[in-house]
């Protein structure tokens, strides 16, 4: 059963698409119909697209891998950075660092910068600094933490991406393509699907259909999180079991209880015949 209704998806003004002059041939499949010159984006599609992506989101969280949310489009941001630090995903709403995935290594390096700094803080490096160099490392902090601050604890590649206006973050979309990695993509009648593997036709622009969206998805992945947590502890109670059957109880006995039985008399050895003299058997 869809996770989403037609007339939700309505209201939320996901059906609004781009001028009919700006539009990408690639998506008259997902096109309705052309209205004062606005393409108005079919929602019966849009509904069994968001509802496979959905299903597909949910398998990978349940799998317990990570997926990456990309929006650095303004009226995207503050909606993704919300509602996926609920879900405990990583997230750029900031420039795209180019080569993020096709030179993660380097990206972990910049990581692993900033918690170095943030050890110097703790463990009272700092304050022996000179203020030049304090002030320094204050502004180089403030500046990782605001590119890589979401990302701090993605420590591989990403299991997919999941990208607001796919045009916008065409970088993205290229740098995923290249390693293979599953991208799911909110579409406008003016981007190219082709690129993506998990097409969501809707309006990219309007912060409604954008948060009913991102909502439909992160509902997903608390599914997906909360069953991977519901396996995990039935496996621990089975594994608790087998360790009881294991163990052989001890039972105690009382030694005035056990009766003890005494052990049968043994047999006299029956006495042999004495043995005629020599003697006599001679005379004989």
């Amino acid at each position: 059963m869809p996770r989403r209704n037609f007339d939700e998806l309505l209201d939320a003004g996901v059906h609004f698409g781009h001028l009919k002059r700006k539009w990408n041939p690639a998506m008259a499949p997902y096109i309705f119909m052309e209205r004062n010159g606005i393409h108005i984006i079919d929602l019966h599609k849009t509904v069994v697209k968001l509802d496979e992506a959905a299903n597909a989101v949910k398998q990978i969280a349940k799998s317990g891998r990570k997926i990456l949310f990309v929006a650095t489009k303004k009226q995207a941001k503050t909606i993704v950075s919300e509602k996926v630090t609920e879900v405990n995903m990583p997230y750029v709403t900031e420039r795209w660092p180019g080569g993020m995935l096709t030179n993660f290594p380097t990206i972990r390096k910049a990581v692993k910068k900033m918690s170095t700094i943030d050890k110097m803080l703790t463990d009272g490096t700092f304050e022996n600094l000179a203020k030049r160099e304090k002030l320094q490392v204050e502004r180089q902090r403030a500046k990782l933490e605001k590119n890589l601050g979401s990302i701090a604890d993605l420590t591989r590649l990403p299991a997919a991406l999941f990208v607001i206006d796919v045009s916008k973050e065409h970088i993205a979309v290229r740098e995923a393509n290249r390693l293979n990695i599953p991208i799911f993509g909110i579409v406008d009648t003016n981007s190219d699907p082709k690129p993506i593997d998990f097409v969501i036709p809707a309006n990219d622009d309007a912060s409604k259909s954008i948060s009913i969206i991102l909502d439909t998805i992160c509902d997903a992945i608390k599914e997906g999180l909360s069953e991977r947590k519901n396996e995990k502890d039935k496996e621990a109670s089975v594994k608790e079991k087998k360790v009881v059957k294991k163990e052989s109880p001890v039972i105690e006995i009382d030694e005035d209880e056990v009766p003890i039985k005494k052990a049968p008399a043994k047999k006299a050895p029956a006495k042999k015949a004495p043995a005629k003299k020599l003697d006599e058997s001679i005379e004989e």
